[in-house]
């Protein structure tokens, strides 16, 4: 374990995570009391009236320097915050002898910087010079976030953010759950009698708040879960019979269904995703390796990944995308070597590569006890390696975000060939869009500025979902 004492309740999460960052397999406690006697580490944090000193104390009782930095004048938190940042990062940077490659870069997407201050007329050198002093972030990612805002904000010219929105259905079902997951989803076999009932709720959902945004258009629309297609196929047109009745198309530049479970496609259900013309589907294999497969959960095999790709391909996709997760239990660099070469060879429209995220309702952390032999690896090289092929094979990066406890303390970037990005993830990951979300565990996010942002949480237990629809419809009800 490894306790941080504070010495008042000030920027608890920040510090959290960044100790986080340069320790993600140990426990982290922050106290405000006597440092606990059983904790490997013990770092300090105390505010002065004008100082902010931070020391880090080994086991034996030695003693690393106290350092401190004097805090900026006025009532300037932001400034304090990365005052503060900046002095943890560089006594822990010293304490460990390790660098992060996002520096000291927690609780913020890593493109919302570079978006901001390209809006305000900066050039990409002055960004790049203000990250890497502000947040000690690396050379090779400080060019990685600003090239991905760059792309972000030309593909964003086409939509209009003040009169436009988009939407989001959950589909909370999955074939089996992953080791590593912890999204909204069940899996099938425990609800195959009441999906239906599942979709009556979500129908009536869709009914009496598609009404939300009249007057705006509707850009984009993802289908996401859990994964949408293990519900039958005239589930799924049941669902899209009733969008297409409740919202206007009219303005839709993109649509996704996310096909994610290879071991979920057929080809009649593909065949009633192309009758109402969606665009963009997702194929997940996540890794082309069978042992991996095997261990994190996923019930299908290497060559029911390759079989649905071709199929969707025969049938007339031609807007593809594929996750991977490197990071996964076993994984090492030869093993995503492998994944990327077989990948090259179905030549995907665009691919998603996830730094895996060990959330706390993941199986693999709620019982990680039982894959202590298991390794975890992830690093720069095996990062470059997989921008590498998919720059190789004209997917250019696209979309960037972090989450907490990511292997490696990377960073998840899409990468797509061009006119193939997904408008999608954009919107969601910069907030300069309201969304509209439907089903279990989803979230609306209304934007009214850019400092300004709602949310309306969905219940993420079905049978809540399904008992509470009345209240969650009257949620959103009470839109401002």
């Amino acid at each position: 374990m490894i306790t941080v004492q504070l010495n008042k309740r000030d920027f608890e999460y920040d510090i959290h995570s960044l100790v986080k960052a340069f320790f993600p397999g140990e426990d982290v406690r922050i106290d405000y009391e006597e440092l606990q006697e059983d904790a490997r580490l013990k770092i300090s944090v105390f505010y002065g009236e004008n100082r902010i000193s931070i020391g880090i104390n080994e086991p034996c009782g030695s003693c690393g320097a106290l350092e401190s930095v004097e805090l900026p004048d006025g009532e300037n938190r932001k400034e304090m915050k990365n005052e503060l940042k900046r002095l943890l990062y560089r006594s822990l940077k010293q304490h460990t002898g390790q660098d992060l490659p996002w520096g000291n870069l927690t609780g913020i997407r890593p493109t919302k910087i570079p978006m901001a201050l390209l809006e305000q007329g900066w050039t990409n050198s002055q960004i790049a010079k203000y990250m890497r002093d502000t947040y000690y972030i690396s050379d090779e990612k400080t060019a990685l976030a600003v090239m991905i805002a760059n792309r972000e904000r030309h593909l964003l010219k086409k939509i209009n953010y003040e009169n436009g929105y988009s939407l989001y259905v959950g589909i909370p079902f999955c074939p089996s759950i992953c080791l590593y997951c912890s999204f909204s989803s069940s899996p099938l076999s425990v609800w195959k009698n009441r999906v239906d009932e599942y979709l009556d709720a979500l129908c009536r959902e869709i009914d009496e708040v598609s009404g939300t945004f009249s007057g705006k258009e509707l850009n984009t629309v993802y289908i996401g879960g859990g994964t949408p297609t293990t519900l039958e196929p005239e589930q799924i047109e049941r669902l899209l019979s009733k969008l297409e009745e409740r919202f206007d198309y009219s303005h839709l530049k993109e649509f996704t269904v996310e096909a994610g479970r290879p071991d979920s496609v057929t080809e009649a259900k593909l065949q009633v995703l192309l009758n109402h013309k969606i665009s963009r589907i997702s194929i997940n294999p996540q890794t082309m390796n069978q042992r991996t497969l095997d261990l994190i959960g996923r019930h299908h095999t290497v060559e029911e990944t390759i079989e649905a790709f071709r199929l969707a391909r025969r049938m007339g996709f031609d807007n593809i995308n594929m996750d991977l997760i490197v990071g996964l239990p076993g994984e090492g660099m030869e093993e995503v070597q492998h994944t990327m070469e077989e990948i090259r060879k179905l030549g995907p429209d665009s691919v998603t590569v996830h730094s895996l995220a060990l959330k706390r309702a993941a199986r693999l952390n709620l019982f990680k006890e039982e894959y202590q032999e298991i390794s975890f690896q992830n690093s720069s090289e095996i990062m470059d390696m997989t921008a590498r092929y998919c720059m190789e094979d004209g997917l250019a990066p696209y979309y960037l975000y972090r989450q907490k406890n990511m292997a490696g303390n990377f960073e998840n970037v899409g990468y797509a060939k061009e006119g193939k990005a997904g408008l999608y993830n954009i919107l969601i990951m910069e907030e300069v869009q309201s969304i509209l979300a439907l089903g279990a565990g989803a979230s609306t996010k209304l934007v009214y500025d850019k400092e300004r942002i709602q949310r309306i949480e969905n219940v993420k237990d079905i049978k809540h979902y399904i008992e509470r629809i009345d209240e969650m419809i009257e949620r959103k009800k009470k839109v401002e």
